[in-house]
């Protein structure tokens, strides 16, 4: 069938927020937040992520990222990176819904400085009193399936499984679990933590992924302006090859022109 035949794409909503990019960029690691700023417009992406005790926001006195990038136009998705404990993340998201009156932040509370892995213990405390007070949670989580039902089930509005740690570019380490979270999922699945290069996005998109979110792999890439194109063109490329439905695996070659009726 011809691919303009083919029924169109919803848009990715989260928490009654539609975006026509399933692709979320970081806002840490860059140069300068202009060079950040370009990124953003080469890569597409509508929803950039705002590390509430890094980022500076509010003193005049110093370059601010909302001199940079709009809030207006862009959606500013605070986090809580850098906080070890769930009391230290609910405070910090309280700061942000208080600066900038957001509601919808991702949580993330990591266990460790060696490996920034999850704590998924203090996660989901953490998730469930931001939710009673009236947040909308995106969560960074492990990629186990049974803590991804447990915070859908408490009411996240998106679970962010890692591909692999974060910052590392190994890509989607455990695709088996990551397509486990998929197929159960109620909420969209963001991939978050380990993109690498383009491929890595690829692959978590044709998973059957709703997005991808990344810091480093633009940030650090040696031409983060075009790196952020690649990774916007690699985003499209997945989605449409999951729906698309990739051809099954043989085992052995079947050849493109049937054999049968030759001269």
């Amino acid at each position: 069938m011809d691919g303009s035949h083919a029924s169109a794409d919803a848009p990715l909503t989260i928490a009654g927020r539609m975006f026509s990019s399933r692709l979320i960029i970081g806002t840490g690691k860059y140069r300068s937040y202009a060079e950040n700023a370009a990124a953003l417009e080469a890569s597409g992406a509508e929803m950039v992520t705002v590390a509430i005790r890094r980022v500076n926001l509010s003193d005049p006195k110093q370059e601010r990222l909302v001199d940079f990038i709009d809030p207006k136009s862009t959606t500013y998705l605070p986090n809580t990176a850098g906080c070890f404990t769930g009391e230290e993340a609910v405070r910090t998201l309280r700061l942000a819904r208080e600066a900038g009156g957001w509601t919808l932040v991702k949580l993330e509370v990591l266990a460790d400085q060696k490996t920034l892995y999850p704590d998924m213990e203090e996660t989901l405390k953490a998730a469930k009193l931001l939710i009673a007070e009236g947040f909308e949670v995106m969560v960074y989580c492990s990629d186990d399936p049974v803590y991804a039902r447990k915070l859908e089930d408490i009411g996240c509005v998106a679970i962010m499984p890692l591909g692999s740690l974060i910052g590392s570019g190994l890509g989607v380490q455990n695709p088996v679990n990551i397509r486990l979270i998929v197929e159960q999922a109620r909420v969209p699945v963001i991939v978050d933590a380990g993109v690498g290069t383009a491929s890595d996005a690829a692959i978590a998109m044709e998973l059957g992924c709703d997005g991808v979110l990344m810091n480093t792999a633009i940030a650090e890439a040696k031409d983060p302006i075009r790196m952020a194109r690649a990774m916007k063109h690699a985003v499209i490329a997945g989605r449409e090859a999951y729906l698309a439905g990739r051809m099954g695996k043989k085992r052995y070659a079947d050849p493109s022109s049937p054999l049968a009726g030759l001269i």
